[in-house]
């Protein structure tokens, strides 16, 4: 089943240095010092960054032993104005132009990524495009007096919009879908996830997107919430004590292996680079049952994913902080959405993200591998901390409704910065996907990142058999 070394058809980019999680117990006075991080306080949330060699220049710096409670509270007070005031600044008094690109039958709107728009007054839909005329009809019940076209090329060229949302599920015409719309000189894209086939797919999207300046934001709604760095800050300070590794599950439903790692497992590895960096390299094992899965067993993903096999999946990625992350999921192991999310688990104690769930994020205090008789119970942790109440009013559908995201979009353009799930993210999950395919094939292989093959090296492995 080995494949040998393949070459390179593109330029591999190497994927940058993010936020992440120091893997050892540092107080947060000190965490400065001993691991190069600052803090600062943005525009919209409270932003821990972890590369002290290229500093924010726009943004305020904030001591990090001034990071006490009232601060936090007093940062998601103004992170709650300044999203009502940020999209009228950077439109200047005009309303940003919205084209949406849906497709009934084939991904249809994603998860509303057509009428999420109509919550933001600095907003106005002006086109859609859908291919189905039965799907136009439908949806022009959705956004009366919105100019409806067959071809989402004619839209562009037509319309040349502000804002371009790639809304469809499936992921098969994303890459297209985003390249004309950088083409037509879109200011900036909002697509669902996952946010495309194949990293040479996504070596062309980022490299068109830095010619033309085009930012692009990725509809994995659960990197911008607040609560996040609020989860950084208690990992930070001790909370589960040392930090020793990350693991995630997909939902494990009848979609379990494959189809999971894509639709649901793209959530979790965009949370586990949040928390822990990029990965550094990659060993995975695909079966089907209880014996490894064969090229022979190849079907045709749904949601235009491409070739899969298998029904389950356990992958171990070495992290930029040096700890494990792992990944699983098999089908028709999940218990009510139960397994869906990511862990951080510690000597101390575990923090668990529930994907799309309010609150985002609880913490459950103990050592996870020694049995107690004291009886222990989960708490929230929310943007302002952990087991403190919510101070922001609404959070929870702000981000369900993509309002959080579709805003820092716009405030990404305006500022000339990426958007908190940039392009640069998506692809990156692209690739830790494509990881996992490319040690299967070579029989549980380390595979290093960037990885050196950049096509879907299942097809490959089809031409082969």
């Amino acid at each position: 089943m080995f494949v040998d070394d393949f070459k390179t058809p593109g330029p591999v980019h190497p994927l940058p240095e993010i936020n992440m999680v120091t893997p050892r117990t540092v107080p947060i006075e000190n965490a400065s010092v001993r691991q190069g991080w600052s803090v600062s306080i943005a525009t919209r949330d409270i932003h821990v960054a972890q590369n002290p060699r290229e500093p924010r220049k726009e943004r305020t710096p904030l001591v990090a032993s001034q990071l006490t409670r009232r601060s936090f509270l007093h940062a998601g007070a103004a992170v709650a104005g300044a999203l009502c005031l940020s999209a009228s600044a950077v439109a200047e008094g005009k309303k940003w132009r919205i084209a949406v690109i849906g497709q009934t039958g084939h991904g249809n709107y994603g998860h509303g990524l057509d009428t999420c728009w109509l919550a933001i007054p600095e907003t106005t839909v002006v086109a859609f495009a859908d291919a189905d005329e039965g799907g136009r009809r439908k949806e022009q019940a959705k956004l009366p007096n919105v100019r409806a076209y067959a071809d989402y090329h004619q839209m562009l060229r037509e319309v040349k919009p502000d804002v371009v949302a790639v809304a469809p599920r499936w992921i098969d015409q994303h890459a297209e879908m985003m390249l004309a719309a950088i083409e037509a000189g879109a200011r900036g894209i909002y697509v669902e996830k996952p946010f495309c086939r194949t990293p040479v797919e996504a070596d062309r999207i980022l490299a068109a997107a830095r010619k033309s300046g085009c930012r692009i934001a990725v509809a994995h709604r659960n990197r911008y919430h607040p609560a996040l760095f609020a989860v950084q800050k208690a990992v930070t300070e001790g909370a589960i004590g040392t930090l020793l590794e990350l693991r995630g599950r997909g939902k494990e439903d009848h979609r379990g292996g494959c189809l999971d790692l894509w639709v649901l497992g793209s959530h979790v590895f965009d949370l586990a680079r949040f928390f822990a960096g990029n990965p550094q390299s990659c060993s995975a094992l695909i079966q089907q049952g209880d014996r490894p899965a064969r090229s022979s067993d190849f079907t045709e993903g749904a949601e235009g994913v491409g070739p899969i096999c298998g029904d389950r999946i356990h992958a171990r990625f070495n992290m930029q902080n040096g700890l494990p992350f792992y990944f699983d999921s098999i089908r028709n192991a999940g218990t009510a959405n139960a397994n869906f999310g990511l862990q951080l688990i510690g000597n101390l104690g575990v923090i668990d993200l529930r994907i799309d769930r309010e609150p985002v994020a609880h913490l459950l205090s103990g050592c996870p591998f020694l049995p107690s008789s004291r009886p222990t119970a989960w708490v929230p942790i929310s943007s302002a901390g952990v087991n403190l109440p919510e101070p922001l009013k609404g959070l929870g559908d702000q981000v369900a409704s993509h309002e959080r995201a579709c805003r820092d979009l716009l405030a990404a353009i305006s500022e000339q910065r990426p958007a908190k799930c940039s392009d640069v993210d998506g692809a990156a999950t692209v690739e830790m996907i494509h990881g996992i395919y490319q040690s299967h094939v070579r029989d549980e292989a380390r595979v290093p990142f960037p990885l050196k093959h950049r096509e879907h090296i299942f097809e490959t492995w089809k031409s082969m058999s």
